[in-house]
């Protein structure tokens, strides 16, 4: 097929396109423990179903241990094509607090151009780009179609990288397309070269054997909840660096937006700082950060007036790339417990790692790439990296090291993602769609 005969292919599958990513967005599909199965489910059935009606010969729903089903399609390379790879996921965040949201989270919702609600960028977009793209070709593919979607990857991404693992004859292929990260800004192409890694776990620190009275004992009783305190704060310096030793700073070789930009995109009030040094760049991308993402104290509705014998906390690692999620979480840890007040007994709990990744400078799948989203977009993509972690991506990269690994999508920097309100640019998403068609297109012909 020539370009214009792609291009205005998926213009005109996109009416559909989006009924049927509306579909997807009003399934509550959270893999969560404690969220009904059925919703996940519903959203396999439904995946599945969409991915057969883009021309794809082999279509099943796959078990995975200890997980929601992945989908997986499949369709022949012709002779002398190579085989591409197509990733995405069905499950989504939570939906957080309703009241948050200005349209209800799973009664997708177009606005101005966008569709609203939770999931319609992350990762149900992937999904609709995939099936954009194939629809195209009504079932003529250029090259051979594997398609693989995750039914838990915002929760446990971990149990499909086994499956990977033991089963990489159904996996392999010469170029690998991963439809879950987007261009920092609407219509401003982007690919991500680099994916941080990540550590979390759980501190607890305990002081007393109970809580007491702070009228009768504040002032003298360690209090495990100011313990904790200076324990976390003592993470940073006053700019917002990192003290831990061993987690040093690195440098990215590609450029983010301006301090401007990112301060909107991040809703950063008026007179309050960015923190850390060294380009934004170098902090987002390729740097080491710490985050305490979750507090196990009493509430201030429901405080009382005691000194507290335990709190806890949620702490989260972001790793560079190349960095080692272990080595990092140890570090954290070991200088959790270095600076601990008061001997206060400092106990961790809850691990979770995922490596990050970076890509090579680029082959024959690249340069496909490069020059389908120049077309699709009008000019050249730049190479970003991303802050997020995708755990799959460097079990891929492990087992797969002659593959091409190529991060797109529709998920702007201005999407929400994991936030109320999230939303895709419906030209967005036509766009990354027709940039993938026609990237399949000229990699078939190299």
């Amino acid at each position: 097929m020539a370009p214009e005969e792609i291009e205005n292919a998926v213009r005109a599958g996109m009416p559909q396109a989006v009924e049927d990513l509306k579909r997807l967005v009003s399934i509550p599909s959270v893999a969560f423990p404690g969220h009904p199965e059925e919703p996940v489910r519903a959203a396999a059935a439904l995946a599945e179903e969409l991915l057969r009606s883009a021309g794809l010969p082999d279509v099943r729903q796959i078990p995975v241990a200890g997980s929601f089903p992945a989908i997986y399609a499949e369709a022949p390379a012709p002779p002398g094509a190579p085989t591409v790879l197509l990733y995405a996921h069905y499950d989504v965040q939570p939906p957080g607090d309703p009241a948050l949201w200005r349209t209800p989270a799973f009664e997708p919702t177009e606005i101005d151009g966008a569709l609203y609600g939770r999931g319609a960028a992350d990762d149900k977009s992937g999904i609709i780009l995939h099936v954009a793209a194939l629809r195209a070709f009504n079932g003529r593919f250029p090259v051979g179609i594997r398609v693989i979607l995750e039914g838990q990857e915002e929760y446990a991404g971990e149990r499909l990288e086994a499956f990977v693992e033991h089963n990489p004859d159904l996996i392999r292929a010469d170029a690998i397309v991963v439809a879950d990260a987007g261009n920092p800004r609407v219509g401003d192409p982007a690919l991500t070269s680099t994916l941080r890694g990540m550590g979390a776990f759980t501190v607890e620190v305990r002081t007393l054997g109970e809580a007491v009275h702070s009228g009768s004992f504040g002032g003298a009783a360690p209090d495990a909840l100011a313990a904790l305190m200076r324990m976390l704060t003592a993470l940073h310096d006053d700019s917002g660096d990192l003290r831990v030793p061993g987690l040093p700073r690195g440098a990215f070789r590609g450029q983010a937006s301006s301090e401007e930009e990112f301060r909107v995109t991040a809703g950063v009030l008026d007179g309050v700082s960015l923190v850390g040094s060294g380009s934004l760049a170098d902090r987002l991308w390729a740097s080491y950060a710490v985050t305490v993402t979750g507090l196990d104290v009493p509430t201030v509705s429901g405080a009382i007036n005691a000194v507290q014998a335990v709190a806890r906390a949620r702490v989260t690692i972001r790793t560079p790339p190349t960095g080692d999620p272990k080595t990092a979480l140890n570090d954290v840890m070991d200088y959790l417990r270095q600076v601990a007040p008061w001997g206060a007994q400092v106990s961790f709990s809850d691990y979770v790692m995922g490596s990050g990744y970076l890509a090579e400078s680029g082959g024959r799948a690249r340069a496909a790439l490069n020059g389908a989203m120049e077309r699709a977009f009008g000019r050249a993509p730049r190479e970003v990296g991303q802050g997020g972690s995708i755990p799959l991506v460097s079990t891929l990269a492990r087992q797969f090291p002659a593959a091409e690994i190529l991060l797109y999508g529709a998920e702007d920097d201005n999407a929400s993602i994991h936030a109320p309100n999230e939303r895709v640019d419906l030209e967005e998403l036509r766009r990354a769609a027709t940039a993938e068609a026609l990237f399949l297109a000229a990699y078939g012909e190299l």
